[in-house]
């Protein structure tokens, strides 16, 4: 999503203005929309040159394992270079976040653990839910615009400006929800305990999960190493900058936050407390005008060499 998007979105804006939609309520998406059909397929990228630590599970799955208990699953060949995090427990798994779907995730995770896996969702976009309703169970977020559109059966189906599929021809899923995981619940996995945190901001069903005991948080697309968009559906700018401070809390100087993509050729996508300071002082010089902005449509600030966020116009930014 992210190199597609990037290819077509200025000229996309141009012609939204000249058509007039800037000014529309939903000219976010409209954006995404009117560049739908001029995005090329990118296909998959060449093999990546990782470090000798990581492993090739096929030609298209890699995986870093972080320690005994907790693997990065990730998908380097794909254009957006998704990552999903496996956490294991003595009585069960969790994979957070499963990919777009391009390839069948299931063996991967099961030549990594035999015990019966949950997936829940850093959030709804399409490159993060492909897999979903792929394995033994499943949770979501529980939130009442989520919590009130499920069948009494579990089902959730996604909405279209939740999903954004249409961008690589991705159907609108519905979802299977086994469990709903409140904010702040800490979920036991045996002998390992994850805290869910509701991180509004990317979109308004983000959530973050907290391994306390080895200071590992698992982060989706709140914040990873590359442009955080900020620009999209859903998304707020004051919502990221009450996330961001509610994370500042949280995070200590010794954690190490695990993104769902990278820009770097090798690696995993990690961040540290000091990025999230340097996302606090960004998000607050923009709120109060004091921020260089670059560009048009998305407006453009460099927060540091890892992080930039991508943003709406400002006149339409959700600060409240």
């Amino acid at each position: 999503m992210r190199r597609r998007i990037k290819r077509v979105v200025l000229f996309c804006s141009m012609l939204i203005l000249a058509c007039g939609f800037a000014i529309s309520l939903n000219h976010r998406v409209v954006l995404l929309k009117l560049a739908a059909p001029f995005l090329p397929d990118p296909g998959l990228g060449p093999r990546t040159d990782e470090t000798p630590e990581t492993r090739w599970f096929d030609d298209y799955f890699t995986v870093f394992e972080i320690d005994d208990q907790t693997y990065a699953i990730g998908e380097t060949r794909y254009h957006q270079s998704n990552f999903n995090y496996l956490l294991i427990g003595a009585n069960r798994a969790v994979l957070f976040d499963s990919g777009p779907g391009v390839r069948d995730i299931v063996p991967v995770v099961r030549s990594l653990t035999t015990l019966p896996v949950t997936t829940v969702a850093s959030h709804l976009h399409y490159d993060h839910i492909g897999q979903y309703n792929g394995f033994e169970s499943s949770a979501m977020i529980d939130l009442p615009a989520l919590r009130n559109r499920a069948t009494k059966a579990g089902q959730l189906a996604v909405l279209e400006s939740e999903h954004l599929g249409y961008l690589e021809d991705i159907p609108t899923p519905v979802l299977d929800v086994g469990e709903w995981w409140a904010p702040g619940q800490t979920v036991d996995l045996g002998g390992r305990h994850i805290v869910v945190h509701s991180t509004p901001g990317h979109t308004l069903d983000s959530l973050v999960l907290q391994d306390p005991e080895r200071a590992q948080f698992f982060t989706g697309d709140t914040v990873y190493p590359g442009e955080l968009f900020a620009f999209l559906p859903h998304s707020s700018l004051g919502d990221y900058a009450r996330t961001t401070d509610r994370l500042l809390e949280l995070v200590s100087d010794t954690a190490v936050l695990y993104g769902a993509h990278r820009v770097a050729t090798s690696g995993l996508p990690t961040l540290a407390r000091t990025d999230l300071l340097d996302l606090r002082r960004a998000l607050h010089a923009v709120e109060s005008g004091d921020a260089i902005e670059e560009g048009l449509f998305p407006r453009t600030l460099e927060v540091n060499e890892r992080l930039a966020l991508w943003m709406d116009f400002p006149w339409s930014r959700r600060w409240k």
